[in-house]
């Protein structure tokens, strides 16, 4: 259960090469941790890494000419912090007291983790590739090795997506036959939607065309699977919004099932709102809880046109 307040983790792209270009990937998250600030009190530090392309060895080697680099860079990028979090809106008394950090060491992933256990961080934030198409996301490297390891949940923004300036104003919860921690993940999202106010919205998706059907004989039994698929959903929506409302009587809950040609037909078919924020489970990989996201749930990050947070497996 994440606590209030929501402690945030924002992960910046370093910029020191930019000639003071902004970075498309840092105002996304800015922008999603303002839009988290206007739905919730929360505590927000930023952080910056660099990937050393030198041994640790090394660095003793270099004494003060390290230190001074490495305190140069810390002081730009916690200005860079700064700015970043004015210009989105995020008031003052919303930063951490430590409000940027910059480290440095051979894996950015790594490095992330580290900083969100050391701020025992609620939540991190990432932004999309910036190939991505606009109001999708695109996981970079470093986004797709925390998508498999990270033990914190990981809030994951469009390319380019246009926020709800009310903040969050529903919370829709996904369903995928991959998480292996379905009532948890479901449990979690109610309890965002109540701390917060907004409804609760738990879907299911059914793209069709993903399976190749070369025969009328296969086109019958893909209808019928789809038939049976959609029947025992529908049921599964009903048990999981009885199971919230016991937990949650007051709170407003509904399901939806979204059908469509691929994963992006299927989820283009249900109504988004600027307000909307996507939640999943994950899968748990070991005996520790840590995040796996299988081939279903990265086509919904993928075609998800809100921000999502992907819980680890408990």
């Amino acid at each position: 259960m994440m606590k209030q307040p929501l402690r945030v983790l924002i992960s910046c792209r370093p910029e020191e090469n930019s000639g003071g270009k902004r970075s498309e990937q840092n105002d996304a998250v800015f922008e999603f941790a303002a839009w988290l600030a206007r739905t919730s009190d929360i505590n927000v530090r930023g952080i910056t890494t660099f990937i050393r392309p030198w041994p640790s060895s090394s660095i003793s080697k270099l004494g003060g000419k390290y230190h001074k680099w490495y305190k140069n860079l810390d002081s730009y990028y916690r200005s860079r912090t700064i700015k970043g979090l004015k210009e989105a809106g995020v008031e003052k008394s919303q930063w951490d007291d430590d409000v940027s950090v910059f480290v440095d060491g051979p894996s950015e992933s790594t490095l992330l983790t580290h900083a969100a256990e050391e701020f025992e961080a609620d939540l991190i934030l990432l932004g999309s590739d910036a190939t991505a198409p606009k109001g999708r996301f695109l996981a970079s490297s470093t986004a797709d090795a925390l998508l498999h390891s990270s033990p914190v949940p990981l809030g994951l923004v469009p390319r380019g997506v246009k926020l709800s300036k009310k903040g969050v104003t529903r919370v829709n919860y996904a369903f995928t036959n991959e998480s292996d921690d379905f009532e948890q993940g479901l449990r979690s999202s109610a309890e965002l939607a109540t701390n917060w106010n907004v409804p609760l919205r738990i879907l299911a998706f059914s793209p069709t065309g993903i399976t190749s059907a070369p025969t009328s004989r296969s086109l019958d039994i893909s209808t019928e699977l789809s038939s049976e698929w959609r029947e025992l959903t529908l049921a599964m929506l009903d048990r999981a919004r009885d199971g919230v409302l016991t937990d949650h009587p007051n709170l407003s809950v509904s399901s939806e099932t979204g059908s469509g040609w691929g994963w992006s037909g299927a989820i283009d078919a249900l109504r988004w709102k600027k307000g909307d924020l996507l939640c999943m489970g994950s899968h748990r990989t070991d005996t520790l809880s840590r995040v796996f996201v299988g081939s279903e749930t990265m086509e919904i990050i993928r075609n998800s046109p809100v921000p999502t947070i992907i819980y680890p497996g408990l």
